[in-house]
């Protein structure tokens, strides 16, 4: 009577396909009989179902191989969880998080086994926001990211032209405002370092551009040059001559002559970015704005199986996007939809610039320029490419900075909230980089599910990232910067970026700026606007988990936890143990991506 195992089905109640009739007879005056045989055939039958269940369960877990396991490590596990000690991954998911005593017994001959010393083991950081390809394309310019003097800056262009004079232009990136008298550079400084041939250096932010005289008129910049829509030709004021500043859309201008990356550019870019991104722990990166050729690269690089980071894509919008247009998106998130790497589910608005050319929108005029900024839409266009995107289903992130634009694009989210039904999976905008919030606003990110995407290394308070930014709008406005313990407070959620290439990729500058408020080396001593700190378990989840739950993917990373994927990274030291100041010691031993190690430090 023991058929094989297959052949119990309890929903029907049969065995080897012959039913069994568990129903009472009346015999006689009321006699129940029972069929207590075939009763007790099917319990054991269905006893021994259960038994093989849990032991082969237990045999796939302790004999089945297992493929790699951390131990000796401090397992950060969630905020307000208990600490494990070890990992154990088989394939590309973790099985088990535990004791060491319990991870051992999994390790067999093939298992490869990472000793983390009594170091930090944590999910691979997910980086929020980030231009991929712009960065790796920048590793291959003069970096100014950590020029903090003009001096500093001539040196590295200097030295940088000299070494490469083969390069028809000398390009870079990465300049802060504050080393210039003024607040911006001007074509003759540039000049003095390259006389031979056009050089081109794009702001640390990305927004304003500083062009020597060769590369004016290449572009064809003269003082006749109007200001294009969006943007401004900085011209001397006594001479009405181009400067070589361009903010905004005026670095357009300038394109069009710009040596344009080849396609093998590109693509190299990207493995660059990527061993950047296991260098520092990343093992995913939302890009914040693409098309499709930029997807196509991607997903290039990742059939060589050299894309070891996962990339949340958000497509650019421009202010003339229709329904067709939302169809061609629409074709391309189905077209990856099934791609294990490549995932398209959102797209990115420009609300407006940034507070250190006086472009981003304020509510209020600048404390030291009679403008409020530029607001790249009317109130009313950014509310109906909004709700035509909700109603798509797409996640929006909106770039804004200025108080204004952060209102506007809440009044934006809001009104789609009005008119569409909820998604299927829900809505989840976002507000990128949300700099300066006005106070009214800040009750509005919890009821309506906004997720506010902090660069946290914005507010690194050296003076050539700060001063210029407090300057311009004021110190009631500035006391109001990044925000994140007031936004935590209200409710709001947070997931933190680096912006990268406006700072450097490393995840640990993000943590420790938003946990101590103090530069690298440590200064001011108690933080600037010290009662924004938060802490260290709260900003290291805004790097894992809230990062997998802003890309829709909680479900699947983000944390250590048996069933989801094997990203890890291992740091150097106990950061729990650290004081707060000190998280900058801690570096990154080992990175494991999908269940593989793809970065160990030598």
């Amino acid at each position: 009577m023991r058929g094989p195992a297959s052949c119990y089905n309890p929903d029907i109640t049969q065995t080897c396909g012959r039913p069994i009739d568990l129903r009472l007879r009346f015999v006689g005056r009321g006699f129940v009989e029972t069929r207590l045989a075939t009763i007790i055939v099917v319990l054991i039958v269905a006893a021994s179902v259960v038994a093989g269940l849990i032991v082969g369960a237990q045999r796939d877990e302790r004999t089945e191989p297992v493929d790699l396991v951390v131990l000796n490590g401090r397992v950060f596990t969630g905020a307000g969880q208990p600490v494990a000690e070890a990992v154990a991954v088989r394939g590309n998911e973790i099985l088990r998080v535990g004791t060491n005593r319990e991870i051992k017994r999994l390790v067999r001959r093939t298992t490869l086994t990472i000793d983390a010393h009594g170091g930090t083991v944590l999910p691979g950081f997910t980086d929020a926001h980030v231009h991929f390809v712009s960065g790796g394309l920048a590793m291959d310019r003069v970096n100014l990211l950590d020029a903090e003097t003009l001096e500093a800056i001539q040196k590295k262009i200097g030295e940088f032209a000299a070494a490469n004079p083969d390069r028809a232009w000398v390009l870079g990136r990465g300049w802060y405002y504050s080393p210039f008298p003024g607040g911006l550079p001007t074509r003759q400084q540039l000049d003095a370092l390259v006389p031979d041939r056009p050089a081109y250096m794009t702001c640390y932010d990305g927004h304003t551009g500083w062009a020597n005289t060769r590369a004016l008129q290449l572009a064809g910049i003269t003082a006749k040059t109007p200001d294009p829509p969006g943007g401004v030709v900085v011209k001397d004021a006594k001479t009405g001559e181009p400067t070589g500043v361009l903010k905004e859309s005026a670095k357009g201008l300038m394109s069009k002559v710009l040596p344009q990356p080849t396609r093998d550019d590109r693509l190299r870019a990207i493995r660059n970015a990527v061993s950047e991104a296991s260098r520092f722990g990343i093992t995913s990166v939302h890009e914040a704005g693409t098309d499709a050729e930029g997807l196509e690269q991607f997903d290039e690089v990742r059939r060589a199986g050299d894309l070891k980071v996962r990339i949340y894509a958000a497509l650019d919008v421009t202010e003339k996007m229709t329904e067709a247009d939302a169809d061609r998106f629409g074709a391309l998130r189905q077209a990856y939809a099934a791609n294990p790497l490549l995932n398209v589910g959102a797209v990115k608005i420009f609300a407006d610039g940034v507070i250190e050319a006086h472009t981003a929108a304020m509510l209020a005029p600048y404390s030291n320029k009679p403008t409020t900024g530029h607001a790249d839409y009317s109130p009313e266009e950014l509310a109906r490419i909004v709700s035509l995107m909700d109603r798509r289903g797409w996640q929006v992130l909106t770039h804004a900075i200025g108080d204004g634009a952060v209102r506007m694009t809440l009044d934006a989210y809001e009104k789609a909230a009005q008119v569409n039904p909820a998604p299927a999976r829900g809505r989840r905008h976002r507000v990128e980089h949300a700099e300066t919030i006005d106070p009214a606003d800040i009750p509005r990110f919890g009821p309506l599910n906004v997720i506010v995407s902090y660069m946290p290394f914005h507010a690194n308070p050296s003076p050539a990232q700060l001063d210029v930014w407090t300057a311009n709008i004021g110190p009631e406005r500035s006391a109001r910067g990044w925000i994140s313990k007031t936004l935590q407070d209200a409710g709001a959620r947070q997931v933190f970026g680096s912006d990268w290439p406006v700072v450097a990729l490393d995840p640990r500058l993000e943590i420790n700026m938003a946990v101590t408020r103090r530069t690298p080396e440590g200064q001011p001593k108690d933080g600037w606007l010290p009662e924004q700190k938060i802490s260290l378990e709260t900003a290291i989840e805004a790097m894992t988990s809230a990062g997998a739950y802003a890309s829709f993917e909680e479900r699947k990373k983000g944390r250590l936890a048996p069933g989801l994927v094997a990203d890890i990274v291992i740091l150097s030291k106990d950061v729990f143990a650290q004081p707060s100041g000190r998280f900058l010691d801690a570096v990154v031993d080992v990175t494991i991506f999908d269940g593989k190690v793809v970065y160990a430090r030598k």
